[in-house]
């Protein structure tokens, strides 16, 4: 799971970086906003994400983690596309771009109860074990 989520950051990575230049190549910054979330939603958070799962694999084995997999997964592309629409004035981007932002809202504290539940002394205890083998 920690490798998947890092992959796909990678990739958002590559997104935010080429919109981030074809706006100031073409001097349109009218997706500032969506450009700001392809690098924090997409980039940092899938990031950081995959290599808390990658630190505590027990943590990204849980059905939590596949919930909050999915959820990120399928949102933050409706989000974004949303986002897109509501740039570029088509009415209904707002509607999606909800839709969107709630699976990613949900899957985040699903990831923040999978942390809270799975990262307590003893389970650090035991990656620490895993680590040193």
């Amino acid at each position: 799971m920690g490798k998947t989520f890092i992959k796909i950051a990678v990739v958002y990575f590559a997104i935010g970086v080429l919109l981030g230049m074809t706006m100031g190549m073409i001097h349109d910054f009218r997706f500032t906003s969506l450009h700001a979330h392809v690098n924090l939603l997409g980039w940092v958070s899938t990031a950081v994400f995959g290599l808390i799962y990658s630190v505590y694999p027990f943590a990204a084995e849980t059905k939590l983690a596949k919930s909050h997999f999915w959820l990120h997964n399928i949102g933050l592309p409706v989000m974004m596309i949303g986002l897109l629409c509501e740039s570029l004035g088509v009415a209904t981007g707002l509607p999606v771009m909800i839709v969107g932002s709630l699976a990613v809202v949900i899957g985040t504290l699903i990831f923040m109860v999978n942390v809270l539940k799975n990262l307590n002394t003893g389970s650090v205890q035991r990656a620490n074990q895993d680590f040193k083998a």
